[in-house]
């Protein structure tokens, strides 16, 4: 059976969502209110996966992830929010979160969320990305070896200022290379080219309708 630990700010919301999961024939296992503890209740308790609130902070929460893909757990990770940007959906999967979903989104999406995760996928909410990102899609030219680098540093979310540190070469023809990938690619945007990357390394990602 596939357990669920909970991590919210809100008791109010714990409770409601444990009601929520406890009616499709999941087990709640643990059910706290802070980081900490959550980290706590992973070790203790072992749960399939953990359903984390935004609400204690991205950077906080981004960091939590991290620390959990680092301790070789099992656990996965979805992160719940009343509301998640583009922006903030793509840097938790990249920092190793399964599933991004809204409180708001129907319990059938919850379900569908826990039930991918659960099954090894990566879930997120269609509605969460400003432009259509195609998972599978038709052979591109080639990219350079230069142009590949510039992807891997923009899939773990670094600034092309960055980047050409790291490369030793200038912002300017970093942002060139950019360009030459969206042409080659088709893909517009660093963070839908991150999602993109992410599928091509072999994650599944479920993107919901």
């Amino acid at each position: 059976m596939t357990t669920v630990a909970i991590c919210d700010i809100e008791p109010v919301a714990i409770e409601g969502l444990r009601a929520l999961i406890e009616s499709a024939a999941l087990r709640v296992v643990a059910a706290v209110a802070s980081l900490p503890a959550a980290m706590e209740a992973v070790r203790a308790q072992k749960p399939s996966l953990l359903i984390v609130d935004k609400s204690f902070g991205i950077q906080a929460v981004t960091e939590w992830i991290g620390a959990l893909r680092k301790s070789q757990s099992g656990t996965a990770s979805i992160v719940w929010s009343a509301a998640v940007s583009e922006g903030d959906a793509i840097q938790l999967i990249q920092a190793g979160a399964r599933g991004v979903v809204r409180k708001t989104a129907p319990l059938s999406d919850l379900l569908s969320c826990i039930g991918s995760v659960a099954a090894g996928g990566t879930w997120m909410e269609d509605g969460m990305l400003r432009e259509t990102v195609q998972l599978v899609h038709a052979a591109h030219p080639p990219l350079t070896y230069r142009e590949m680098q510039i992807m891997e540093l923009v899939e773990r979310d670094i600034r092309s200022k960055e980047i050409g540190t790291r490369l030793g070469i200038r912002t300017g023809t970093v942002q060139a290379h950019l360009k030459h990938i969206f042409q080659k690619t088709g893909i517009r945007g660093r963070y839908p080219l991150a999602l993109s990357r992410i599928k091509e390394k072999g994650l599944p990602v479920v993107v919901a309708a």
